[in-house]
């Protein structure tokens, strides 16, 4: 078990220049016991019940904060290591807007992300919308998505726009919120200043994605998580695609970085191009352009190596289940879907199925 002492350590290493820290991959808990439930508020994250956490990500506040996909909650870990629940009553539905969060329902959530501005965006998958929640008001709202399945309202406002699963998002070099729309094998593009919505990239119809195409009438293959870089390139990981995909949004470009489209976990160590994935649901892009992955389906987290172009196999056995904390390749994880890079290059994760938090460093 992770010690207050010891979390408080973890979040100010979050602080620290890269070049200071010098030691060996380790992996830790910083919250659940393992057992899924709901418990714990007020009290050590790491003696909390968690419920399927999956988005997890390091709030402008520097807690860790993350949604829970079948516990309908956002809960958050403070500098003190004490876990909160900040929005959700825990039950399935699609209620609360213009209400306090915490008396709001949601329908499996799957990401959440933090905007300029400091407010929260929730993807809330099975009511095929984007909500948001005012951190000055603590009020909950919808701000994309109608509720309603299906695919309209380009050029309209997105309020107006229906989804289909939305999965993943991301915020832009402009600001701009981008949505991985699964069910319609599209990426779709909000302007934060007009509210209006279009499609980014996808074609609707899901297609093989030709390393060199255009961005525009390209294909794609289940798009599932996204990322920046700090050039400003779009990185996408395809779930049913088993690819990674880098978006070059100066060229409109794209170019494949991983995976040859085959389900696998093979290629570690070699070009990652010619690796195979299994599922990918997690995708993040470290400060040195590093594209660290959830591979959810290989129970692993591997990592593109940008200067060679090697697949490394950083934790996980490649075997389901609840590892001990230490050795990352010796910890078993189950179904991982979050997965996001601290300042200082440490990663969180979102180890869905042994329902904890943990961190690479």
């Amino acid at each position: 078990m992770l010690r207050t002492s010891t979390f408080l350590c973890l979040l100010s290493v979050a602080c620290c220049p890269l070049d200071a820290i010098a030691f060996e991959r380790t992996i830790q808990t910083v919250a659940g016991t393992g057992e899924r439930g709901f418990q714990g508020d007020g009290g050590p994250a790491v003696a909390a019940k968690l419920d399927n956490p999956f988005g997890v990500i390091r709030g402008p506040d520097q807690a860790i904060w993350f949604c829970e996909y079948t516990g309908q909650r956002v809960r958050r870990i403070g500098a003190d290591g004490r876990i909160e629940t900040i929005a959700g009553n825990g039950t399935k539905g699609y209620s609360g807007d213009g209400g306090p969060a915490l008396h709001a329902s949601f329908n499996l959530p799957h990401e959440i992300r933090f905007c300029r501005e400091g407010h929260l965006y929730i993807v809330d998958m099975m009511n095929h919308a984007v909500r948001k929640l005012d951190r000055s008001t603590g009020v909950l709202s919808t701000f994309a998505g109608t509720g309603h399945e299906g695919y309209t309202g380009d050029g309209g406002l997105a309020s107006e726009a229906q989804f289909s699963k939305p999965h993943s998002i991301q915020f832009g070099p402009d600001g701009s919120l981008f949505v991985c729309d699964i069910g319609n094998h599209v990426i779709r593009r909000i302007d934060m200043a007009t509210h209006r919505i279009e499609t980014f990239a996808g074609t609707g119809k899901a297609g093989s994605t030709p390393d060199g195409s255009p961005i525009e009438g390209t294909p794609l293959n289940g798009p599932r998580s996204i990322d920046f870089d700090r050039q400003g390139n779009l990185w996408l990981a395809t779930r049913e695609g088993n690819q990674v995909f880098k978006m070059d949004l100066t060229n409109r470009r794209i170019q494949h970085m991983a995976g040859t489209g085959k389900s696998g976990f093979g290629g570690n160590g070699g070009p990652a191009k010619e690796a195979t994935l299994k599922g990918p649901k997690g995708i993040a892009i470290d400060a040195e352009g590093n594209a660290w992955l959830a591979d959810t389906e290989n129970h692993a987290i591997r990592r593109i190596n940008v200067k060679t172009g090697i697949m490394e196999w950083v934790a996980g056995t490649g075997s389901l289940g609840d590892g001990p904390d230490g050795d990352p390749l010796q910890c078993r994880l189950a179904r991982l879907h979050g997965i996001y890079v601290d300042a200082d290059g440490s990663v969180l994760i979102g180890d869905s199925e042994s329902h904890k938090i943990r961190l690479l460093r």
